[in-house]
């Protein structure tokens, strides 16, 4: 397979991928240094751990957009070029016959007109 006969899936997570979001705050020191001192059975207030401020309605519907449009965009670069792919190929076939013929019959009136300008010059001396 060509790499035109698939879709690129460059930027798209699969299932298993954990995706970082740009724009959500990452924990805090104070959370890790929180999960060593439990890890030591040391116990830590949970008031004294940072909440995670979470995305608005409108940044996640900008994410979902921008993915979307990335989506969208290598699916109908993948479409178009399986669908103009055979009618170019077509089309080309086509010019290069024509020219071909266009070609030949110049070659042939060119050639006929050089035979008749030297039958003529042999005729004159």
């Amino acid at each position: 397979m060509s790499e035109f006969d698939r879709p690129h899936s460059q930027g798209v997570p699969t299932l298993t991928e954990v995706v970082d979001w740009p724009g959500l705050q990452q924990p805090s020191d104070a959370i890790h240094s929180a999960a060593a001192s439990a890890a030591t059975h040391t116990i830590v207030p949970v008031a004294a751990a940072p909440v995670l401020a979470l995305p608005s309605e409108e940044q996640l519907v900008e994410r979902v957009l921008a993915d979307l449009q990335r989506h969208i965009d290598l699916m109908l670069d993948y479409r178009l070029r399986e669908a103009l792919t055979p009618l170019l190929a077509r089309a080309a076939d086509g010019v290069i016959r024509d020219a071909r013929g266009e070609l030949a019959s110049t070659l042939r009136d060119v050639v006929a007109r050089a035979v008749a300008q030297e039958m003529a010059r042999h005729r004159n001396r």
